[in-house]
């Protein structure tokens, strides 16, 4: 595997000096590390996928296994509601925010709030593009990059690097729909018998996705040989529009995703999608972790990130999926 990219949100600075220099995480409320008497506000992105929910079911669980009194807000996919939510976090004087954010600019005004009332913001899942990075205590995430590379990779030695794609792309500004696409697109590059026919938005949702998928059908149903979702539920509503144009999910047109969550990999097993890159929501216990160390006065590096695999017909199978967790 070709050497790991740092998020987007570090690429103005010296990359490999912020994710190995550990901060010192100052200014947090007090009390002890466990989680009597712990408050915490989690600002959640919203419900729109299945790996969404499995990430919102992994934090509130967590928190009651802890006995941390947890806020949760659903920002329904509006960074305003977040902002908002966040607002009201540091009004209630929680001890610490798990931030899961929409979109990676415009969070300069509230995270500095948050540092100035004390209380320290983890993010999961997604970064943030802002102008001081102490405005957050550390960021645990998967290495978005690497799993669009890893996606491009596994398609151009399947195709012998001849394919003409699709790509649906995730929500315009966020950390993965960004970081994904540009994973992709650098490693398709390297083949010149690898077309982009056409790469739009469909929202990270499976409605959206299919009808994305339809309207691209409509103008390259005869030539497209492959479809990169970048979430498992666009790749779900892709498979629908191939469907019901007559196509063959899987054998007529390749599909690939991005997630790794039970339906899709369910539809591997069934072949009408061909190639997952897993993308761990169970990320309770990490930021219930860093919280924790946070408050025993402990330094914790600016990017934790976790590791993925990928997994195609030679590495999964029903058994596999039926005791997959989400």
């Amino acid at each position: 595997m070709k050497p790991t990219s740092p998020p987007r949100r570090h690429r103005r600075r010296n990359a490999l000096a912020l994710i190995l220099a550990p901060i010192a995480l100052a200014g947090c409320s007090g009390g002890d590390s466990s989680g009597d008497g712990l408050r915490v506000g989690f600002a959640q992105a919203g419900a729109e996928s299945a790996w969404r929910r499995a990430e919102t079911t992994s934090i509130k669980a967590e928190a009651e296994k802890r006995g941390v009194d947890l806020k949760f807000a659903d920002a329904q996919g509006k960074q305003e509601n977040q902002i908002a939510a966040v607002r009201d976090f540091i009004a209630q004087s929680v001890d610490a925010i798990i931030l899961a954010p929409i979109v990676e600019t415009g969070w300069d005004d509230v995270l500095t709030e948050a540092k100035d009332a004390g209380i320290p913001v983890v993010l999961v899942d997604r970064g943030v593009d802002v102008g001081d990075d102490s405005l957050y205590a550390t960021l645990i995430a998967s290495d978005f990059v690497t799993e669009g590379q890893m996606v491009g990779e596994w398609l151009a030695e399947k195709t012998s690097g001849n394919a003409k794609i699709i790509q649906l792309e995730g929500t315009p500004g966020a950390a993965p729909a960004i970081d994904r696409k540009k994973g992709f697109d650098d490693a398709i590059a390297a083949h010149p018998g690898m077309t982009l026919l056409a790469s739009q938005s469909g929202e990270f949702n499976i409605e959206k996705g299919k009808e994305v998928m339809e309207a691209l059908l409509a103008q390259h149903a005869g030539s497209v040989t492959a479809v990169y979702a970048h979430n498992d539920d666009m790749a779900l509503g892709a498979v629908q529009a191939l469907e019901a144009a007559g196509k063959k999910p899987g054998e007529d047109v390749l599909v690939l995703s991005i997630d790794g969550g039970k339906a899709a990999l369910d539809a591997l097993v069934n072949g009408r999608i061909n190639c997952v890159v897993e993308c761990l929501p169970l990320l309770g216990p990490n930021a219930f972790d860093a919280i924790e160390k946070i408050r025993s006065g402990e330094t914790l590096p600016k990017w934790q990130k976790v590791e993925d695999q990928l997994f195609d017909a030679t590495n999964t199978d029903a058994d596999f999926v039926a005791n997959r967790p989400y």
